[in-house]
């Protein structure tokens, strides 16, 4: 399962978006300093293979969000010491761009584009933090035994401290390899994904509607959604509250009254799925359909294991055949028939909507 930490400052709606996310799926449950909610990944492929099975279970790909409990500190400072953020796989900002004279904002004025490189600047000082703490750690270890590992981590931290203090987010560091699984140890903030959420005036929603790079324009972050591992998503956090809580026939005519296609709460989750760079597979049957979220380029093997582990270690073969080939045909049997179910070995690269079926052995 993936996981989408909510941050925000006062009054920018985070409260409201987390109710969004959750409203309508499973109830919200507490853990230590943080609330988590569990939404479905929108996913109409699904739906199409669930019509076709007409198993016992339908079963999506998930996403869970956390939201911080009535915080005693606020920004990127309330944040470091909270296991759910610091685990998280991605940051979504919930940026204020709607005014309220019943609620002030903070600052005194609404400017998304100050607010969202003032959260930039605390995940970056608060991350800057880390790399001085640990370098002294470090070379304090490197006195009593000096290790290559040592020093490569030294350099790291080093190449980490220097971005920071230039003011740019680790997520914007060209890393690989082993540098890269070295800095998702540390559990930088400034390191993961980022995604925006521009939360709008009523008044602009039906001008501006989804379009994100019209509520960009509109609120001065176009150059700042330029930047590396950076999205968004634009809505009006109030109005799509009101339309999740509606039948899903009124909510769709709500929505095309709006010049939009899906919710706000489809946008935001599918959004965040994709800036992980996430994709689905799927498993069919009668008992179940099935989707599966894995990162774009994972083998046949490590998928497998996302099932379960005996699969992945028993793995002998997969039989693959692409969405769009089964839904053409209409069933596996008539794929069979024309030769378009494939058998791939472990190292195959899993494609976004492959229908997988695993033979493993016990």
């Amino acid at each position: 399962m993936l996981h989408a930490a909510l941050i925000g400052f006062p009054s920018s709606g985070t409260s409201t978006l987390f109710q969004l996310m959750t409203s309508a799926k499973e109830a919200p449950r507490g853990k230590g300093d943080v609330s988590i909610g569990i939404s479905r990944v929108p996913d109409p492929r699904l739906d199409v293979l669930t019509a076709m099975y007409n198993p016992r279970k339908r079963v999506p790909a998930t996403v869970e969000f956390t939201d911080l409990i009535a915080p005693t500190r606020t920004g990127a400072q309330a944040l470091v010491d909270v296991a759910g953020y610091k685990n998280a796989d991605a940051l979504v900002h919930v940026v204020r761009a709607f005014g309220s004279p019943a609620v002030p904002h903070p600052s005194g004025s609404v400017d998304p584009a100050r607010d969202a490189q003032a959260m930039e600047n605390e995940l970056v000082l608060a991350d800057l933090a880390v790399t001085e703490r640990r370098l002294e750690r470090l070379e304090k270890d490197i006195k009593k035994i000096h290790t290559a590992e040592l020093k490569q981590e030294r350099d790291l931290v080093q190449r980490c401290r220097a971005a920071l203090e230039e003011g740019r987010p680790l997520r914007a560091l060209e890393l690989t390899g082993d540098d890269l699984k070295r800095l998702r140890g540390f559990q930088f903030l400034s390191a993961k994904p980022l995604l925006l959420v521009i939360n709008l005036e009523e008044a602009d929603v039906a001008s501006i509607g989804g379009r994100v790079e019209k509520a960009a324009a509109h609120t001065g972050l176009t150059s700042f959604l330029a930047r590396a591992a950076t999205g968004a998503v634009a809505l009006c956090a109030t109005i799509e509250l009101e339309i999740a809580q509606l039948e899903p026939a009124e909510a769709a005519a709500f929505l095309a009254d709006l010049g939009l296609t899906t919710s706000g709460l489809d946008r935001v989750i599918r959004a965040t799925y994709d800036l992980l760079g996430y994709i689905s597979f799927f498993t069919v049957g009668e008992d179940e359909c099935r989707a599966w979220s894995i990162a774009r380029g994972t083998s046949a093997q490590v998928a497998a294991g996302e099932i379960h582990t005996d699969i992945e270690r028993g793995f002998i073969r997969a039989e693959v055949i692409p969405y769009d080939a089964l839904v053409a045909r209409g069933s596996m049997a008539a794929c069979r028939e024309h030769g378009e179910v494939r058998l791939e070995g472990k190292e195959y690269v899993v494609q976004d909507g492959d229908i997988i079926n695993f033979r493993f052995a016990t």
